[in-house]
C-alpha cells in the first residue's frame, strides 16, 4: 500500500494555500529533528546496524596450499594410507613364512648307553664268569627336507663306537650313511598344500596391494573434494559479507528516509530483519568454513594438534573447465583400471586354484620311494671310513608306495564346493563390471548436468544483479519500495551461493568419474608400481 496516492493529490490553485502548505511542512521538519535530540530513543526505536562481521583469521597462522600440496601431503601423512600400507606388508610376511617348508631341517644327536650282563658258571672250563659290560656311543646327524616339485629328501649319517670288558677287550665302529628320497607321482605331484597356500598368499598379495590403491585413489579424491569445498566455503563467506554490507547499506538509507517522511517506518523493520538475516547466514558461513577447513586438515595429517592454530587457505581459484566426455571410453577404462574389477578377477584366480588343488587331491597317492648308503664295521675309525668312502658294502632300496582311499568323501565334495566357488565368483565378477559400467553413466550425465547449471547459475547471478541495480536506481527515484530492493538481495545472495555451489559440484563429479575410471593416479601423475 502507498501511504501518499498521488493519482488522487487535491489541487490547490491558490497561492496562499501553497504557502500555508509549505510552511507546515517546514515547522514539522524542524520539531522532528530538535525532537530526535533533545530526548532519547524509545525503546521501540530502530537499534543501530552492528558493524560487518568480519571473516576471521582466528587461526593463529595461515598456510597457502596449492592442489598439489595437499595432495602431496596426504599421501605422506594421511592415516588410511599409512594403515592400509601394513596390510601387504603382512601377506608377504605371511608368503615369505610359507616359503620356510622348503628350508632343509638339520638334526643332530649323541646318545651313549651302558649295559651289563650278569655272571656265570662255565661249564666248559668249569670257572666263573665275569659279569660282562658294554659300552656303546652313538653318534647320529640328519639333514632333511621337501623341494618344490613334493620330492622330500633324508640324509642320515649314523655312527656307533661299541666297547665291552670281554676278554680280549672289544671296541668297534658301525656306521651306515644313507640317502632317501621319496617322490609322489599322482596326489601332492603338481600341487600340494604348501604349493597351494603359497599361490593363495601370492593373490591375496596382489588383492591387497589393489586395496592399498583404491584407498590411496579414494584419499586423493576426497583431499581434492575438501579442496573445493574449501574454496565454495571461503568464496560463500564472501557473497554473505556483500550480502551483509548490502543489506545494512539500506537500513541506514532508509533510516534516513523515515526521518524525512518519506519512507514508512514499516520499510525500516523490514531492512533491518534482512540485515539480521544476512548476518546469521554470514555467521552460519563462517561456521561452515570452519568445518570445511578441519575437514581438509583431517586428511593431510596424522597430528592434527600441529594443524589445529592453522588456516588451510587454497591458492587457486574455483574454475571450471569443460573437459571432452566418452562414455565408451569411460568404460573402457574402467573395465580395465579399477582396483574392484582386479579385486575380482583376483577372487576368480582364487578360486580357480582351490579348484586345482581339490582335482589332485582326488587321485590316490602313489610315491616313488628309494634310498642309498655305504654301511662300514671295523674296530679302527680311520678304516671304517676308508670302507664308506670305497663303498665296499654298498645297500639300496626303491619301490612304489600306494595309499588309495576307501571313498574320498571329504576329497570329492571339497572339489565339487569349489567348483561352485568359481560359478559363483564369476557371476560376482559380472555384477562388478555392471556395477563399475553404471557408475560412470551416472557420472558422466552428472558432469553434463553440472556444467549445464554452472552456465545457468552464472546467467542468473548476471540477472540478479542487473535487477538489484536497476531497481535500487528506481528506489533512489522513488519509483520502487524498500520491500522489492530486499527481495532482489535476497535473490542475488541465493544466486551468488548457486553459482559458487554448482563450479564446485562440477569439479568434484569430475574427480568421482576419474575415481569410477579407476584414472585418479593418472589424472593426479601419481605412479604405483604394482606388481
Amino acid at each position: 500500500m502507498r501511504l501518499f496516492d498521488e493519482s488522487r493529490e487535491i489541487k490547490h490553485p491558490l497561492p496562499s494555500m501553497q504557502l500555508t502548505r509549505m510552511l507546515c511542512v517546514t515547522f514539522a521538519c524542524l520539531a522532528l529533528r530538535l525532537g530526535a535530540q533533545e530526548q532519547p530513543s524509545p525503546p521501540s526505536a530502530s537499534p543501530p546496524v552492528q558493524p560487518p562481521v568480519q571473516v576471521p583469521n582466528d587461526a593463529a597462522k595461515t598456510r597457502v596450499l596449492t592442489l598439489e600440496e595437499v595432495i602431496k601431503l596426504a599421501l605422506q601423512h594421511n592415516l588410511d594410507i599409512q594403515i592400509t600400507r601394513f596390510v601387504p606388508l603382512f601377506d608377504l610376511y605371511t608368503l615369505n613364512g610359507y616359503y620356510a617348508a622348503y628350508e632343509p631341517a638339520f638334526k643332530g644327536s649323541f646318545i651313549r648307553s651302558s649295559s651289563a650282563s650278569p655272571g656265570g658258571f662255565n661249564p666248559s672250563s668249569g670257572l666263573p664268569s665275569p659279569t660282562v659290560i658294554r659300552n656303546a656311543d652313538n653318534y647320529s646327524t640328519d639333514i632333511a627336507g621337501t623341494l618344490p616339485t613334493g620330492l622330500t629328501y633324508d640324509l642320515s649319517g649314523p655312527l656307533t663306537r661299541q666297547t665291552g670288558n670281554v676278554i680280549p677287550p672289544s671296541s668297534e665302529y658301525s656306521a651306515q650313511p644313507t640317502i632317501r628320497l621319496s617322490q609322489p607321482l599322482l596326489k601332492n605331484f603338481w600341487i600340494d598344500n604348501t604349493r597351494f597356500q603359497i599361490q593363495l598368499s601370492k593373490a591375496q598379495l596382489k588383492f591387497d596391494e589393489w586395496t592399498l590403491r583404491l584407498k590411496i585413489m579414494t584419499v586423493v579424491t576426497s583431499v581434492k573434494n575438501a579442496y573445493y569445498n574449501l574454496i565454495a566455503a571461503r568464496e560463500q563467506v564472501k557473497v554473505f559479507e556483500q550480502a551483509l554490507h548490502l543489506a545494512e547499506q539500506l537500513v541506514a538509507e532508509n533510516r534516513k528516509r523515515v526521518a524525512v517522511g518519506a519512507l514508512a517506518p514499516l520499510d525500516e523493520k523490514q531492512s533491518e530483519s534482512q540485515a539480521a538475516s544476512a548476518k546469521a547466514d554470514l555467521l552460519q558461513g563462517l561456521q561452515n568454513l570452519a568445518t570445511q577447513e578441519n575437514v581438509l586438515k583431517s586428511l593431510l595429517t596424522e597430528n592434527f594438534s600441529e594443524w589445529a592454530d592453522v588456516a588451510p587457505i587454497p591458492a587457486e581459484p574455483l574454475v571450471v573447465v569443460p573437459e571432452p566426455l566418452n562414455l565408451q571410453e569411460s568404460w573402457r577404462r574402467g573395465i580395465a583400471q579399477r582396483p574392484e574389477m582386479q579385486q575380482a578377477k583376483l577372487a576368480v584366480e582364487k578360486e580357480n586354484i582351490t579348484v586345482k588343488y581339490g582335482y589332485n587331491q582326488l587321485f590316490p597317492e602313489v610315491d616313488l620311494t628309494g634310498s642309498y648308503g655305504h654301511a662300514a664295521l671295523d674296530p679302527n675309525f680311520t678304516d671304517t671310513l676308508g670302507d664308506i668312502r670305497d663303498g665296499k658294502f654298498p645297500s639300496y632300496t626303491y619301490g612304489v608306495v600306494v595309499t588309495i582311499p576307501l571313498g574320498n568323501t571329504a576329497a570329492r565334495n571339497s572339489y565339487k564346493s569349489s567348483k561352485a566357488s568359481v560359478k559363483q565368483t564369476l557371476l560376482q565378477l559380472k555384477q562388478q563390471e555392471q556395477n563399475i559400467v553404471i557408475a560412470i553413466d551416472n557420472d558422466v550425465k552428472v558432469v553434463q548436468s553440472d556444467l549445464q547449471r554452472v552456465d545457468a547459475t552464472r546467467e542468473a547471478r548476471i540477472y540478479a544483479e542487473a535487477a538489484l541495480e536497476a531497481e535500487q536506481k528506481k528506489l533512489e527515484n522513488g519509483k520502487s519500495t524498500s520491500f522489492v530492493v530486499l527481495q532482489l538481495q535476497s535473490n542475488l545472495t541465493s544466486a551468488r551461493s548457486a553459482e559458487i555451489q554448482a563450479q564446485a559440484s562440477y569439479n568434484i563429479a569430475l574427480e568421482q568419474l576419474a575415481l569410477d575410471e579407476g584414472n585418479t593416479l593418472q589424472r593426479n601423475h601419481i605412479d604405483l608400481n604394482i606388481k
